[in-house]
């Protein structure tokens, strides 16, 4: 019984209060991991925060880290130990001596001490809308009181630990004794240990109930403040999207008559002389606000940002902000979070599938029941969902490290199509996509280039460092059981301030039990990535799902190696869930594996997370299971090109519900397409006959070829046929032109297609 009440946690002593201490300085020996052990750092306390460097002469240029005290606990250990504990991470530190390591525990206390009292002044002194004192002070206590019985439920947890094995021990020597008259010490013993036991759990129930009714009952008064934050959003949301619309008409009707505007000047008294640069606008006839918008003032805008900012999660607000070269406002809209549910039709699957064993299944007509509302060259761009990877790599000063985040940006863009077992639309000759997504940094155009077989070109250019190309033919086959996708071609990504240019192909997508059961999709097989620059080299293995193996589903595991084929990372995750890197630290032979060869032993790090999955959106699975990127693809957009998918019928009467409908303009589609390429072809026949040369057919085809043209003489509009310097490989260029063309709204060269 002594033992279990010495064990219960004791109330803190409160600090003392030491001599002020502005700034602290000197070396101490700071834990790196069990490799290195402690090492020896340069530290500076100044202002509430504790710095390291590795040297005093890093101080000018490179903090390795720094920890803020104000939340900070201090900790001191054995002779010459303290530990500070920060945001869930623990700092061992140790000095040189015990007097050392009291001067850094006095310093350190002290500069807490301070950081807090600056801290809640700053709180108390806000110009927003302060928490009052008393809730903010009831919301601490109730954190502590929470952090209190937590850490009564770890000594609890560790006390029934304890007793449980002493328990055990009695038991097994009560076991050994059983038969022998002189058993009553060892019963007592157990007796008594049990009553321990019994009263531990009774404490640890009791602690966790006493957690569980703390947690309760101020949850409704947290509800309450989200629920304002929430209110507080939307009409921010509004507020912005009244800004957008005003902006949007004002911008329309300069263009449309400019004169109009040159000269006005408010009326005399409207506004003094001090404020000659301020715009003022007068308000839509169909507005129920206003807002005017300074141009002079960077301060309101820097105001509205930080709102936005604080509101905001990705893309549901209107962002507005000043581009200082230009003087023009910029404005992203607001993106659709949902799209119609998807109708309830049933359909044999296998009366139409039957007669397609071991045929090219783009060259099937197909219901859109069998459809999703995106071409294939919006699934194309959705790969673009995790750029911002992309965008972290173009920071990365190591080019292996670099090549993780390539490789996770890789994997991700199958994170999508775990649940999307509908085939895309097949686009027409001559379709193209467009996503502009600058506020994202990028703007991605594709085409399809070739009908038979299927082929697209896409490119991807960002204002954050990289550019990204591709050139991908699609090679589908029906299989009896399965359907399997094959992409053929290359993707090319190049950055642009260190010039490494990557390229990889993708795996193999498969759909399954499209005969019976469930339909289910898999990704197997093998990508290889190359820098073509520094010759470093990363091979992912997608394993292909069995219903025997013990491995992880959808497991992706990779190593990356420099051009001497030494490995720096492992990396392994899942294709729809996320990915990690390990940063190896050691390499051995270990045991034989499979046909004779040694297995490699890598020693690591701790994994880093690289890429995480973003979660669906609510009531995805209704909505094709679309992403949040997904259900933006086909919303209409003004000033696209007239051959851009957004436009097809089809695909937007499908969208809507409209199946039956949707059917009708597929099938007139299709008809037309085919009747084009008759007169393609007769086109290309007829220029084959009219030729001078013996061999002129083969000349003409090997020209067409050459050019990007397929054998029907379809001459791509965006993109151009070219070698590439890098790889030697055949593949198409962008060759410029289309957001000229979309500025000026010219689409005289474009063909007419739907």
């Amino acid at each position: 019984m002594d033992e279990l009440v010495k064990s219960l946690p004791s109330p803190t002593l409160p600090g003392l209060h030491l001599p002020c201490l502005d700034a602290h300085k000197g070396w101490l020996f700071k834990w790196t991991n069990y490799l290195k052990g402690y090492q020896r750092r340069w530290f500076v306390l100044s202002n509430g925060l504790l710095s390291y460097y590795r040297t005093q002469a890093e101080m000018a240029h490179t903090c390795r880290g720094t920890i803020p005290l104000a939340t900070a606990h201090i900790g001191v250990g054995d002779a010459c130990h303290l530990v500070l504990t920060s945001g869930g991470r623990s700092y061992h530190l140790k000095a040189t001596s015990e007097a050392e390591c009291q001067r850094w525990v006095s310093a350190l206390q002290q500069a807490k001490d301070n950081a807090t009292v600056l801290m809640h002044h700053s709180d108390d002194s806000g110009d927003e809308a302060p928490i009052p004192h008393e809730e903010r002070a009831l919301t601490q206590g109730v954190l502590k009181t929470l952090a209190s019985k937590l850490d009564d439920l770890s000594t609890c947890n560790e006390l029934i630990g304890k007793h449980g094995a002493a328990l055990q021990r009695s038991l097994s020597e009560l076991e050994e004794l059983r038969g022998s008259n002189d058993n009553t010490d060892k019963v007592k013993a157990v007796n008594e240990r049990a009553t321990l036991f019994r009263i531990t759990s009774n404490a640890m129930l009791n602690a966790c109930r006493d957690f569980l009714d703390v947690a309760e009952s101020h949850s409704r008064r947290w509800q309450k403040a989200l629920h304002y934050e929430r209110e507080q959003r939307h009409h921010l949301e509004e507020t912005i999207e009244q800004l957008a619309k005003q902006h949007n008409s004002l911008e329309r009707a300069w263009r449309e008559n400019p004169s109009s505007y040159a000269g006005r000047r408010p009326q005399d008294g409207d506004v003094s002389d001090d404020n000659e640069e301020a715009e003022f606008f007068d308000a839509m006839e169909d507005s129920t606000a206003f807002i005017t918008v300074t141009a002079a003032s960077d301060i309101q805008h820097k105001q509205l940002a930080s709102q936005v900012s604080a509101f905001t999660f990705t893309e549901s607000l209107f962002v507005c902000f000043k581009d200082t070269s230009t003087n023009h406002m910029q404005l992203r809209r607001t993106r659709r979070t949902r799209i119609p549910d998807k109708p309830n039709y049933s359909l044999n699957l296998w009366s139409i599938m039957k007669n397609c064993i071991g045929k090219d299944l783009s060259r099937i007509p197909m219901p859109v029941n069998f459809n999703e509302p995106l071409s294939m060259l919006q699934r194309l761009t959705e790969d673009l969902e995790y750029s911002e990877l992309l965008d972290r790599a173009a920071r990365c000063d190591s080019s292996l490290e670099q090549m993780c985040l390539v490789a996770a940006f890789s994997v991700s863009s199958y994170s999508t199509t775990v649940h999307r077992t509908a085939k895309p639309f097949n686009p027409l000759l001559g379709e193209t996509y467009e996503l502009d997504r600058l506020e994202y940094g990028y703007r991605s155009i594709s085409e399809q280039i070739s009908h038979h077989p299927p082929a697209a070109a896409h490119h991807v250019t960002s204002q954050r460092g990289w550019t990204l190309w591709q050139h991908i033919t699609i090679d589908s086959k029906f299989r009896g059981k399965y359907i399997s996708v094959v992409p053929l071609g290359n993707i090319h990504l190049q950055f642009h301030s260190s010039g490494n240019h990557y390229v990889w192909s993708k795996v193999t997508s498969t759909v399954h039990n499209i005969i019976v059961g469930k339909l289910w999709i898999d990704q197997s097989g093998d990508i290889d990535i190359v820098n073509t620059t520094t010759k470093d080299t990363c091979r992912l293995k997608f394993s292909p799902y069995s219903y025997f193996s013990r491995e992880v589903p959808r497991k992706v595991t990779g190593v990356v190696e420099d051009r001497e084929g030494t490995a720096h990372y492992i990396l392994s995750g899942t294709w729809d869930d996320k990915m990690e890197s390990a940063k190896i630290v050691e390499s051995s032979h270990g045991g034989g594996g499979s046909e004779g060869k040694q297995k490699t032993v890598y020693q690591t790090l701790q994994p880093k997370l690289l890429w995480k999955k973003y979660p669906l959106p609510e009531n995805a699975e209704n909505m094709h299971f679309f992403s949040s990127l997904a259900l933006t693809l086909n919303e209409p957009e003004e000033g696209v090109a007239p051959t851009d998918s957004r436009l097809r019928p089809d695909q937007r009467l499908m969208e809507e519900g409209l199946w039956d409908e949707a059917n009708i303009q597929k099938q007139r589609l299709e008809e037309r397409q085919r009747q084009e390429r008759k007169k393609r072809e007769a086109q290309a026949n007829q220029a084959l006959e009219d030729g001078e040369f013996m061999d002129c057919q083969i000349f003409l085809k090997n020209y067409m070829c050459s050019t990007g043209q397929d054998i029907e003489g379809y001459q791509p509009l965006w993109f151009d046929r070219k070698t590439d310097e890098n790889t030697g490989d055949a593949t198409y260029f962008y060759k410029g032109g289309y957001w000229e063309a979309k500025e000026r709204q010219n689409w005289s060269q474009c063909p007419r297609i739907f």
